[in-house]
């Protein structure tokens, strides 16, 4: 007897963890502590979160015993993957919603028909599909902190991988991004993702200069599951930024050691965009999904990666190095190793030189794999050496971005179109002509 079962979906929950850390500076100067100064910069665990109260799936129906001299395997009428959901069979007979609590919950948190998937084979005798809840984070059309809503599998036809998009740095403009992923049919009118298979990065940095980065993180959070239920994924990578949250939430103002001398996470939070109303928002389940975000992945030929500096390079020769050496860094709790770690993300504008910029790409491609390297981090418009402000203030900078920015003899593809700068939330499908 074999029973099928949905991956298990699960996110974080509170428990304590880790601290994180940031920084910046010009090569060979003292760093300062604001993200974008007048002049140009350089260079898991999770546990299940629990189901809805009362909540014990159901079952399908047992099917009808097979008719006399005729063997049961051999009688599509039997095969168990046609049998009717419990679900169907109570409607069907008048006794109302199987699940009392999503019942409850049927208007705001839509539930839809759940079917098993995977590859067709032949079954065992007796084989009997089972159905799961997934339970993910948020409430309401854009999600939340608060209820547990139910997303259910729905299959999909397609063959193989869905199309590939990437979204730059957001910075707590939850508006901008619900407006582009609609526009790029990943998520319909309510804020659901309605892009079945599709694949979807995020490149870091949600919070901070924005109205509502933990909004951002509740909706990808959210996302995450609803697309996984669908046969896509959502998955984001951490950015600079996160570290900096993290650190302002774990650290405060403890003191940490720097090369412009005695700083704190909070003092560079809060001149770095914090918002308090994010940190009194801030839940231990985003700390938690926060710090286990990895730091690069390899896509289809795409090394993607948040901040377009070769510093990932000291923390290993492949991305599965790279990934598990932050992560073991970030759970040691010492908050000077975690401010040279924010301090490395922060660094910029490596592949920015015509002459070494190519090179520094290469090495990274060399080592990690792939044929060009998409990052966020660095807004466009100081890429193309426009001088602009986080005001938007230079109307030649970040009015005119409309797309990625694609340098460094091809190898490189920046994303951050500069939303905090008056600029463009870029969400764009790959692989990306030049």
């Amino acid at each position: 007897m074999r029973t099928e079962t949905l991956r298990d979906f699960r996110v974080p929950v509170t428990e304590p963890a880790a601290p994180y850390a940031v920084s910046t500076g010009m090569p060979d100067e003292a760093p300062v502590y604001g993200e974008y100064p007048a002049y140009y910069e350089d260079d898991a665990r999770t546990a299940a979160v629990p189901l809805q109260p009362g909540y014990a799936p159901q079952p399908p129906a047992p099917p009808a015993p097979p008719a006399p001299h005729h063997d049961p395997r051999q009688d599509p009428r039997h095969d168990p993957r046609h049998a009717p959901r419990q679900e169907e069979h109570l409607h069907a007979h008048g006794q109302g919603h199987p699940h009392p609590q999503a019942h409850a919950e049927a208007d705001a948190e839509p539930v839809h028909t759940m079917s098993q998937g995977g590859p067709e084979e032949d079954e065992p005798d007796g084989y009997t599909p089972t159905y799961r809840d997934l339970p993910v984070i948020g409430s309401g059309a854009l999600g939340g902190p608060g209820d547990t809503v139910q997303v259910q599998y729905v299959p999909q036809d397609v063959a193989g991988p869905g199309p590939l998009y990437v979204v730059g740095d957001v910075h707590g403009y939850l508006d901008e991004l619900v407006t582009e992923l609609r526009a790029q049919g990943l998520i319909d009118s309510e804020g659901r993702w309605s892009a079945g298979n599709a694949r979807l990065w995020f490149l870091g940095d949600f919070t901070d200069r924005g109205p509502d980065g933990i909004g951002v993180i509740d909706l990808v959070m959210r996302l995450s599951a609803e697309a996984a239920a669908a046969g896509g994924y959502c998955k984001a990578l951490m950015g600079n930024h996160e570290l900096l949250l993290i650190g302002a939430k774990r650290f405060g103002d403890t003191p940490v050691v720097s090369g412009a001398g005695t700083a704190t996470f909070q003092a560079a939070w809060l001149l770095n965009g914090g918002q308090r109303t994010d940190m009194e928002r801030l839940q231990d389940v985003h700390l938690q999904w926060m710090s286990r975000l990895d730091a690069a992945v390899l896509e289809e030929g795409h090394l993607l990666l948040h901040s377009d500096t070769t510093a990932y390079l000291d923390y290993g020769d492949s991305i599965e190095d790279v990934n598990d050496t932050i992560h073991e860094l970030l759970n040691r709790g010492d908050v000077d190793i975690t401010w040279d770690l924010f301090r490395k993300f922060t660094k910029r504008f490596a592949f920015r030189d015509e002459e070494t910029g190519p090179q520094a790409v290469r090495e990274l491609l060399d080592t990690y794999g792939g044929s060009r390297v998409v990052h966020g981090h660095s807004p466009i418009p100081y890429l193309l050496g426009e001088v602009g402000t986080e005001d938007g203030d230079d109307s030649r900078g970040p009015e005119a971005v409309d797309g990625p920015h694609v340098y460094a003899d091809g190898l490189a593809i920046a994303m951050d179109g500069g939303v905090t700068m008056a600029g463009k939330l870029l969400v764009v499908r790959l692989p990306l002509s030049d």
